[in-house]
């Protein structure tokens, strides 16, 4: 697509936008893989249409403010990169062109104290595990609340479990395959710690050493995807400065956060962080990826066939194009069965804070891919991300709660917990 963007008015990463612009040939390909143009059939809501209306922002064709609506519409899940046969580099243009939006809209006076509690809760462990007790107080009044604040009080687990701390390192067992750093996250660590505990375990029966640095913090994807560049490049940094140099690999249990990771190079082009963002964003890895490319300790056979649903997180699927590693992970559970799910491809709505800023759009993707799931019948349900988790399990609740016909009940954990679990002989 030809464009007339001047690059020289937008900073560092003008010249990546263009180039996602200028690699579009409106084919439409991006359409029937796009989650708000299946929900919402408004060209301007999908992939292709998001493009015109950001290149005509940028050439000052039209105000910014005609084009948020739907560009706020956008869950990020890069779903339409997976399936361009042009190669468009869509995260390439959203999240500068995100960063450049907030330096110049006014948003309401409810969006900006809800996105700012985000802000300031979410990425702090402390403050959101403090936050969290407050909601569940809170819950009995969601319904007078303003509709994002219902939305961050429906998501709020009834059951948060103790602070439990990591330990600095966690040993390898007999002869060490490798040394290893783990990022914890912050939702993880408040909401889901069992996750984090689950991958020490595992790692350390494979004779990996982990390193858990304790000066680490938020990876900065929330606001990175967010636009709010600033405070991504300082919670970025951070961790650049303070993740060991001398491990083999950094490794992420969450999807979000991985792909967060693998985007430093873009965040810190240009400054003195770059090449060491680089290196950085070469070492990050799955936790399902790092475990099929080891010499993996065999995992002793279930005592009865386990048939389970799995679920792609967008941002481990599209975002690092990670699809093959967790099933052929899960698949070395002997006796554990992998259910294929109808529009297994399809976001849930979670999407980092997306769904507490887009909860109508997000209630109905979690609605269609709990539905999709429970069609399938698992008896398990596995995910490789803490947002997509949280998500499935508050639709799996919200559909036990409104009928009274039986239903099936399926826990739902992430993959590292099940291959634990295997281990342990715990399914």
């Amino acid at each position: 697509m030809k464009h007339n963007i001047p690059v020289q008015d937008y900073g560092q990463l003008a010249s990546e936008m263009a180039d996602a612009v200028s690699q579009c040939v409106h084919c439409g390909f991006c359409l029937p893989a796009c989650p708000t143009y299946n929900l919402l059939h408004q060209e301007m809501d999908s992939p292709r249409g998001r493009i015109i209306l950001m290149k005509s922002v940028l050439e000052r064709e039209i105000d910014l403010e005609e084009a948020v609506p739907y560009i706020d519409h956008c869950l990020g899940c890069l779903a339409c990169q997976t399936v361009c046969p042009s190669g468009v580099q869509y995260g390439n243009l959203l999240t500068p062109f995100k960063a450049y939006s907030e330096t110049v809209r006014r948003r309401p006076a409810e969006e900006r104290f809800s996105r700012w509690v985000t802000k300031e809760t979410l990425p702090k462990p402390a403050r959101f595990r403090l936050a969290t007790q407050v909601a569940k107080i809170s819950k009995p009044f969601a319904s007078i609340a303003p509709t994002r604040f219902q939305a961050m009080l429906d998501l709020v687990p009834e059951d948060i479990p103790g602070a439990e701390r990591l330990p600095s390192t966690f040993p390898a067992q007999g002869k060490r395959q490798a040394k290893v750093a783990l990022q914890v996250g912050c939702v993880q660590q408040v909401l889901a710690q069992k996750i984090n505990l689950a991958t020490l375990r595992v790692l350390s029966k494979n004779g990996i050493e982990v390193v858990i640095p304790s000066a680490q913090g938020c990876c900065g994807a929330l606001a990175l995807h967010t636009g709010d560049m600033d405070t991504a490049f300082n919670l970025a940094s951070n961790n650049l400065d303070n993740f060991p140099k001398d491990v083999d690999a950094i490794i992420s249990n969450a999807a979000g956060c991985g792909s967060a990771m693998h985007e430093y190079p873009q965040l810190f082009k240009g400054s003195k962080y770059e090449e060491l963002a680089s290196l950085f964003a070469e070492k990050v890895i799955d936790i399902s990826v790092f475990l099929t490319e080891i010499d993996l300790e065999p995992i002793p056979p279930l005592e009865n066939q386990l048939k389970i649903a799995y679920h792609d997180a967008c941002h481990l699927s599209h975002a690092q194009g990670v699809t093959r590693e967790p099933r052929e992970l899960l698949g070395k559970v002997p006796n554990l069965s992998l259910l294929p799910i109808n529009e297994e491809d399809l976001c849930c709505g979670s999407a980092g804070s997306y769904n507490l800023e887009q909860p109508v759009i997000a209630q109905q993707l979690g609605q269609r891919k709990i539905h999709n799931i429970l069609d399938v019948e698992p008896e398990i349900i596995v995910t490789g991300n803490i947002g997509c988790l949280i998500q499935l399990q508050n639709h799996l609740n919200q559909k036990l709660q409104n009928t009274d016909e039986p239903q099936l009940n399926p826990p739902v954990m992430h993959t590292i917990e099940l291959i634990d679990q295997a281990y342990r002989n715990e399914l």
